[in-house]
């Protein structure tokens, strides 16, 4: 479970999301020897550091706009001639530090994409990433965009899609994507904009790009490929339940036998035990 929470902390939230540690820290990122992956992993823990330090200066942008329309909305004309004047500043500088948040999430993912390509890092994150496309999907090796369908991803997103409405969209201001989705619950684990991108890009999933990408966004759909995708992944996830609900039966059966057998052993020394 990500100890972080996406809406105050989207810096560390995103890292452990990609590459599944417990903590945002040099031992963590870097276990072993090697100059070169403890660069990497200041790196990402600098860049997640930035990210949170734009974050806040959007939310207190935003903060401020706010209050410079309290006056406004209740009515109050002299205070509202005073607050817009004041607002002709302040939405520039909305406008300004959203551009600034937009660069520091690039360089995030930029600095993640480079921690993973160095070898100690990347060759886990790899099989990893395989797995996720479905039995029989080939993915080339050494993309920066890998981590975006690592794991699960690949297959949360199809799933979500298959749903239905689901959108890709772009923030007005600042331009940055993600995605929209009419039947999500809260419970429900995050799809990336960079997941849809390369899934898009691998020809898993259709975008609608005859819809505005801002409003109401630009529907996705399953390709064939994509629906032939998502059936490889339901039944290989399937298979790995059906499984573990064996092992569970058996373990359970066992000691329950156990438990039968054993006043039985004390009755008789030589009876053979039941296993």
């Amino acid at each position: 479970m990500n100890p972080y929470d996406a809406d105050t902390h989207p810096g560390p939230y995103l890292v452990v999301e990609v590459l599944g540690v417990g903590e945002i820290s040099v031992p963590a990122l870097a276990p072993g020897p090697g100059e070169p992956l403890h660069q990497a992993a200041t790196r990402v823990i600098e860049a997640a550091a930035a990210l949170d330090e734009r974050h806040e200066s959007v939310l207190d942008a935003v903060r401020r706009s706010q209050r410079l329309l309290e006056g406004a909305g209740r009515g109050e004309v002299g205070r509202a001639q005073v607050s817009y004047a004041l607002l002709r500043t302040a939405l520039p500088e909305l406008g300004d530090v959203l551009a600034q948040q937009d660069r520091a999430y690039s360089q995030l993912v930029e600095s993640l994409s480079a921690y993973r390509r160095l070898p100690s890092s990347s060759e886990p994150a790899q099989r990893a990433t395989n797995r996720g496309h479905g039995q029989g999907q080939k993915t080339r090796p050494s993309r920066d965009d890998d981590w975006a369908v690592a794991g699960q991803r690949g297959l949360v997103a199809l799933e979500a899609v298959a749903a239905g409405g689901v959108r890709f969209r772009r923030n007005a201001i600042g331009e940055d994507p993600y995605v929209s989705r009419e039947k999500a619950q809260r419970q429900d684990p995050a799809v990336f904009p960079q997941t849809v991108q390369r899934l898009v890009a691998d020809g898993l999933l259709h975008q609608d790009t005859t819809e505005s990408v801002y409003r109401p966004g630009q529907l996705l759909s399953l390709t064939s490929q994509g629906e032939a995708a998502l059936r490889d992944g339901r039944a290989t996830t399937s298979r790995v339940s059906a499984a573990l609900g064996r092992t569970t039966t058996q373990a359970t059966s066992g000691t329950l036998a156990d438990s039968v057998a054993a006043p039985a052993a004390r009755t008789s020394l030589a009876a053979p035990r039941s296993r």
